[in-house]
């Protein structure tokens, strides 16, 4: 197929992150080339750097909870203890009585190491979304990168809470990046099974009231991760479930969790250890089937009935639920809407239906599907950046990247778009009405000015061009070469309409 003088710019700030300096003119030769050589068995692109893997986080992280237990523990014990605001972190950190000069030096040092632990943590997730932003502002697979931030957004786990943040980065580096041009069953239940998932909406917490452990103690089902999984990771809801569809999913993935310091000293018992293995089924790492808190018995969902089979059920079921029609129908549409429009081509939709569903839901298919689509190569832009795509794109316009993760996360905080926490299980808004009211304009206005003022970027005019290429205005053009400055020109270019929109 042909290409336009403008399809390279579409392919670059549509399809990708933003045209680098000097990216349109080496696209331009085949730009819809450009974006088929990135769909690779492999996935998506890493972001660099040395992070903890998902097990040697999970193993911080039970030595974190074991140290909370032991810090409750102390609080118990001491007299009077009373606590002190609520810090930074969350944490309320007990303190010492006036009457008691003397604290016990034991508890104060667990109190600090368990602060210090979360600290680590929290400071490891903020340079881990750093990479991922160097890797958006530098990488030469802007629409890969796009794609994989797609479906971590679609089937999102957020660091509102301190739990499913620990792991944000480990469930987008080993969870999404993997799986984002294979079979989408594959990349759903990779992220169902993650521990970031499973703590972000309360998984781990579940407990079939009439399994073993459920007899024994008061607790119950929690159906946060089940109702999710099919009002917004798979079918939808139109999708044609129930509310009891919805229990009986919950009961399926019952005995879904996480290692626990408590595992550690049962298997350290000898007696104990036979029957923690047969109660605890290890899967990936990070993830363990704990057979003794499963809900036993068949589970009938949306009209088919799968048989008792332990771990197998929910996942049995799952699978289901990815291939189902409405779920191709669904992601379809949502994938037209986050790439082209948030009001769709109905023909656009149809294709990538026609591609989900024709291959089994082969996501490098789909992906293929929407490159070669008419409908994704309208010149027309429709689509606004959100606060995160507009620093990204802003840093490639001027060949540079985010350098230390303070700016960048004051940055998008005061845009609305905080690093790693998205508002809900839904992920981040998609739509213009979501990130174009007047306050959010002057949010970016601001930024704008700091982003110019520190670019050493020589020529603006240079800089228009090969940022928008053919998409760059006449009235653009003119507003940045009359202006007074280099800042100031380099301000009316980010603000300018064809560079918000793409």
């Amino acid at each position: 197929m042909a290409s336009s003088p403008t399809d390279a710019a579409i392919a670059l700030t549509r399809l990708g992150l933003g045209a680098r300096p000097g990216e349109i003119e080496r696209v331009a030769a085949d730009p819809r080339g450009w974006a088929t050589a990135q769909i690779r068995p492999q996935g998506a692109p890493q972001p660099s750097g040395q992070f903890a893997d998902t097990a040697q986080r999970v193993a911080q992280y039970v030595d974190y909870q074991s140290d909370a237990g032991q810090v409750r523990r102390d609080r118990r014990t001491a007299p009077e203890a009373v606590s002190a605001p609520a810090s930074m972190t969350g944490d309320r950190v007990p303190t010492a009585p006036a009457s008691d000069p003397d604290p016990d030096p034991g508890a104060v040092a667990r109190r600090e190491a368990r602060q210090a632990a979360r600290r680590d943590i929290t400071q490891d997730t903020a340079q881990e979304f750093l990479a991922r932003a160097q890797l958006g502002a530098t990488t030469d697979d802007g629409f890969a990168e796009r794609w994989a931030l797609f479906w971590a957004n679609a089937v999102t786990v957020s660091a509102v809470k301190f739990a499913s943040g620990a792991f944000v980065g480990q469930y987008e580096r080993e969870a999404i990046r993997p799986h984002v041009f294979g079979r989408f069953e594959d990349l759903v239940l990779a992220a169902e099974q993650h521990p970031a998932m499973l703590l972000y909406l309360d998984q781990a917490r579940s407990v079939g009231p009439d399994s073993m452990a459920g007899a024994r103690r008061n607790a119950g089902l929690n159906e946060n991760l089940a109702r999710e999984m099919m009002e917004l990771h798979t079918v939808g809801a139109d999708g044609g479930y129930t509310q009891a569809d919805v229990t009986e999913l919950a009961r399926a993935l019952t005995g879904w969790s996480i290692p626990t310091a408590r595992d550690n000293r049962q298997t350290a018992r000898p007696r104990r250890a036979r029957t923690m293995a047969a109660q605890i089924e290890p899967g990936p790492d990070g993830f363990v089937f704990r057979a003794n808190v499963h809900e036993p018995g068949p589970r009938t969902v949306m009209g088919k009935t799968y048989p008792a089979s332990g771990l197998a059920q929910g996942q049995a079921i799952l699978r289901d639920l990815a291939r189902h029609p409405a779920t191709a129908k669904r992601l379809s549409r949502r994938l037209a809407a986050h790439f082209v429009a948030d009001d769709p081509p109905p023909a656009l939709v149809a294709r990538l239906e026609e591609a989900w569903t024709r291959s089994g839901g082969d996501l490098a298919q789909v992906a293929r599907a929407l490159v070669e689509a008419p409908e994704t190569w309208t010149p027309q832009p429709a689509k606004i950046k959100t606060p995160y795509e507009f620093v990204v794109s802003t840093h490639r316009a001027v060949g540079t990247r985010p350098e230390r993760i303070q700016p960048l996360r004051q940055a998008l905080l005061d845009m609305g778009q905080p690093p790693f926490a998205a508002p809900s299980p839904e992920g981040w808004p998609d739509a213009a009405a979501d990130w174009a009211g007047p306050d959010a304009l002057v949010k970016r206005l601001n930024w704008s000015r700091t982003a110019a003022d520190a670019a050493q970027a020589a020529d603006p005019n240079a800089v228009a061009t090969s940022a928008l290429g053919a998409r760059l205005s006449d009235r653009t053009r003119l507003a940045v070469a009359r202006a007074e400055s280099r800042p100031e020109a380099l301000t009316l270019l980010f603000m300018s309409p064809e560079f918000q929109r793409r």
